[in-house]
């Protein structure tokens, strides 16, 4: 597992895209994440802009026990909501995976109550990717 500065990957090559995506929803599953959003940025730049592009899926992560937590502590919180999720195919036909840092989606938002919420939705997060 890596950082990046607003989240962490892992490069999975002996995973295939197919297999890396149903993975991680699992294991999503399995912290109380359910997946409410698919975007699959291939298909759509295609359509759009006529442009080819790796196979690229942006996965929105919600934990309702968690977004009602932070939903409570600061109404417009659903601007940063959900946790996304990336995971794109690599060059040799493995995967990347790629998770938002909670954390780091509330960098400027000056709330202290949602400090709580940010670190359990990490923990959560943070095992998911420590799994694949």
């Amino acid at each position: 597992m890596s950082a990046i500065k607003y989240g962490w990957e892992k490069a999975l090559p002996a995973v295939g895209y197919d297999e890396a995506i149903a993975r991680v929803t699992d294991l999503l599953k399995d912290e109380g994440f359910g997946v409410l959003t698919e975007i699959d940025v291939k298909t759509t730049m295609k359509k759009k802009i006529d442009l080819d592009f790796r196979r690229y899926v942006i996965l929105g992560a919600c934990n309702p026990h968690l977004a009602s937590r932070a939903l409570a502590a600061e109404p417009q919180i659903g601007l940063m909501l959900p946790c996304n999720v990336v995971v794109q195919e690599d060059e040799h036909n493995g995967s990347i995976v790629s998770i938002i840092d909670p954390k780091a989606m509330f960098l400027f938002i000056e709330n202290d109550a949602l400090i709580p919420v940010a670190a359990e939705a990490e923990e959560k997060l943070q095992r998911v990717l420590g799994k694949l």
